[in-house]
């Protein structure tokens, strides 16, 4: 059979041309948040629900379903790639097949034009007028969420979009648990009376050279600037273009070291995912990520396994104070971790600390669960918002900035990401805690400024594998244990009673 008739080959076609023409939204995406002007957005808007539109008109082209049926049904068993390849595109067919045309390029259109809106409403702390397109987006995440159909909840297939296969329910269960085992930690810091000094992290930090330091700790991980590059944004983010295109963004503050260079290797972990998938395999679900939550794994083991821990600054510090001798000049190895690791309750996600961070997620899970199955009306959510902020973190939220306008998300209209996050944390604590055990003198590498080993252990481990597992079944086949909070929890209670000498 010739290649042009053999049905395999044919849907693989198809599936190429789809991800090239997501790619070319990916690029429109990342220009608006970089270098578009601000006039532009309207125009930009037309072009993203275009492409949008194409998209899904051809991959639900009534033809794929057929190849895909020829293909299940052909007379011989396809190999385990084909397999992999066959059960994605079903599942990803089957869903977006329910999804009508005029509602994905509605989503396109409304969200390009909401995210200009939720910049400005964050710069001016004023929600109300964002709430309009909130209302928006929710009624058409629901309406999204509806025409895939759920059983339990309006809220797990939006979830399931970025973590296949998970649920409200059993995301409940885990987060309820993570809770409990977080609290006592938390409060035992509190009632620790040691508050570590930050003022120095809020010294002097020139922008060009956060950038040159922050480019530099990406590039000596493993992050390759020859197929990627750095640009500063309102939100910091990483998109893959495509193989030797993957691009990280960053948000400087003159007077912040921490908000850029965390975030900085934050997306490099994401980037340095995309650039381990195998290239040969782009177009195909062989050469995509597992899901949200296990990239998320990937940035959370640079941003914090590593990035937080005294090894990487035993490399990094001297090299920080030459970079910033006014603010860093004098400070101690023990001053600057002590600093970098504080725990408190603090208003902006991005900004928290690794035990507190979770609790950030899990608001908006469930603020997000109420919005899409409408109990939460989308005008209520500053209320809302601020006083479930109270219960978890036990704080005042000032002002709709530093509260519920803070992240760009909904502005997207991407509803079941945020719990992607937490998942993100337990696999790497999973991942982590497993790469320790295989390569010995892995935190002594680290304290030389080799992260080689590392990057190489994930590369075998996660990156190559694509779409071939799925998140359950990888983290179980590169550490030997389902996942579970035990070794997240018992992570953050050794390095934190070490850090507060509890």
């Amino acid at each position: 059979m010739s290649q042009a008739a053999n049905p395999y080959s044919r849907l693989m076609g198809i599936y190429r041309e789809v991800a090239l023409l997501e790619s070319c939204s990916s690029l429109l995406q990342w220009d608006q948040e970089t270098f578009m002007p601000g006039r532009g957005v309207d125009h930009r808007a037309e072009q993203l629900a275009l492409l949008a539109g194409l998209a899904h008109r051809r991959f639900t082209d009534p033809l794929v379903g057929e190849l895909l049926a020829a293909c299940e049904n052909g007379p011989a068993a396809p190999g385990p790639a084909e397999s992999v390849n066959l059960r994605e595109i079903r599942r990803k067919y089957d869903k977006k097949t329910r999804l009508p045309c005029r509602l994905v390029e509605e989503l396109a259109q409304t969200t390009t034009q909401a995210h200009p809106a939720w910049v400005e409403a964050r710069k001016k702390s004023d929600f109300g007028s964002f709430s309009p397109w909130l209302k928006k987006i929710v009624a058409l995440k629901r309406e999204q969420a509806q025409a895939l159909g759920w059983q339990d909840s309006p809220y797990d297939p939006l979830v399931d979009d970025f973590e296949p296969g998970e649920t409200e329910s059993s995301l409940s269960a885990i987060f309820s648990e993570l809770c409990r085992g977080l609290a006592p930690l938390i409060e035992k810091i509190a009632d620790s009376g040691r508050d570590p000094d930050t003022s120095f992290l809020s010294g002097i930090y020139p922008v060009k050279r956060q950038q040159e330091f922050g480019r530099d700790a990406a590039a000596a991980c493993g992050f390759d600037f020859s197929s990627g590059r750095l640009d500063e944004v309102v939100h910091p983010f990483c998109t893959g273009i495509g193989p030797g295109d993957t691009r990280i963004t960053a948000s400087f503050d003159s007077s912040d070291f921490c908000r850029a260079f965390f975030g900085i290797l934050h997306e490099a972990g994401h980037g340095m995912y995309d650039q381990g998938l195998d290239p040969e395999h782009y177009g195909a679900p062989l050469g995509e990520a597992v899901s949200v939550g296990l990239h998320e794994s990937q940035s959370r083991i640079w941003e914090n396994f590593v990035g937080l821990s005294r090894p990487f600054w035993e490399h990094f510090l001297p090299r920080a104070r030459a970079a910033f001798p006014e603010a860093l000049g004098r400070v101690s190895l023990d001053s600057f971790l002590r600093a970098v690791n504080r725990v408190a309750p603090s208003f902006i996600r991005i900004e928290a600390d690794e035990l507190t961070y979770n609790l950030h997620v899990i608001l908006r899970f469930e603020l997000e669960s109420l919005l899409i199955s409408g109990e939460l009306d989308p005008a209520e959510v500053p209320a809302a918002w601020n006083e479930r902020f109270r219960q978890l973190l036990g704080v005042e939220v000032p002002d709709d900035r530093r509260g519920c306008l803070q992240d760009t998300h909904w502005s997207n209209g991407i509803f079941g990401y945020f719990p992607t996050y937490c998942l993100g944390n337990l696999y790497a604590a999973q991942f982590f805690a497993k790469a320790r055990r295989d390569i010995p003198g892995l935190d002594s590498s680290f304290a030389r400024g080799s992260f080689s080993d590392l990057l190489a252990w994930l590369r075998e481990n996660i990156h190559c594998h694509g779409m071939r597992f799925r998140a359950g079944e990888l983290v179980e086949k590169a550490t030997g244990k389902p996942l579970s909070t035990e070794l997240l929890l018992a992570y953050l209670q050794e390095k934190y009673t070490a850090l507060y000498n509890l």
